[in-house]
């Protein structure tokens, strides 16, 4: 059997339709999104898990309905702001990866504060997908080798130069909703992670929810390309 996953990473489907089999606004499924992400950091912290990574917002959520976006925005400050005493308490370090330069000035002043006042942290890094995208994640990681001067573009190089930079890849990609994609998330670290199916909606994903998926890849056979 395998050990706990030290990195998992969770495209939190399934707020939208949520919200709207109940007859209530979108933003009343990102609000209960939010709810079921903040138990998950808890869930995560308290099972010992070293990395948790969310895809929060995409680079392509940016042509949803303006209204939509900056709900989504104003909900995103809310909750970097309102958790960051205790991630400081609990040791968690908060880090963010994608195109955040896109982001309203306020939620970035609300993230660079958070990250600071985290940096230290060392029980559980959090990190929030936002205005991400894989495939623009990697063409700024080529950029970069470029800029470094590296002649040879190797994948050590591009694995330097990604947002992820000095993370270990997933072990679990959990996606929530009934939907089978990988939506453009962590497209080069998910080579070799195992990847887990649930109908549940994210808004109705449970402590219960999260130990069924670790137990699920604590017994798959995880050969990486070789022989077992």
């Amino acid at each position: 059997m395998n050990p706990l996953p030290s990195h998992i990473a969770i495209i939190m489907d399934g707020n939208g339709r949520w919200a709207g089999q109940r007859d209530l606004p979108r933003e009343a499924g990102h609000r209960q999104g939010a709810q079921t992400a903040e138990a998950m950091v808890e869930a995560c912290h308290e099972r010992g898990i070293s990395y948790l990574t969310l895809y929060a917002f995409s680079d392509e959520n940016w042509e949803r309905p303006v209204e939509e976006v900056i709900a989504l925005m104003q909900l995103l400050d809310e909750f970097v702001i309102s958790k960051r005493d205790k991630m400081k308490k609990k040791g968690i370090r908060f880090r963010t990866i994608g195109d955040i330069s896109r982001l309203p000035d306020f939620v970035l002043d609300s993230i660079n504060q958070t990250i600071s006042e985290t940096a230290d942290g060392n029980k559980l890094t959090l990190t929030l997908a936002l205005s991400y995208g894989s495939r623009a994640e990697i063409c700024r990681a080529i950029e970069r080798c470029q800029k470094a001067g590296i002649q040879r573009i190797t994948p050590e190089a591009i694995d330097a130069h990604l947002d992820t930079a000095g993370y270990p890849d997933p072990d679990l990609l959990i996606r929530t909703s009934g939907e089978h994609r990988i939506s453009n998330y962590l497209l080069w670290q998910l080579a070799y992670t195992e990847l887990y199916f649930t109908n549940t909606m994210w808004p109705e994903f449970s402590e219960a929810d999260l130990d069924l998926a670790i137990d699920d890849y604590r017994k798959r056979d995880r050969r990486y390309g070789r022989v077992s």
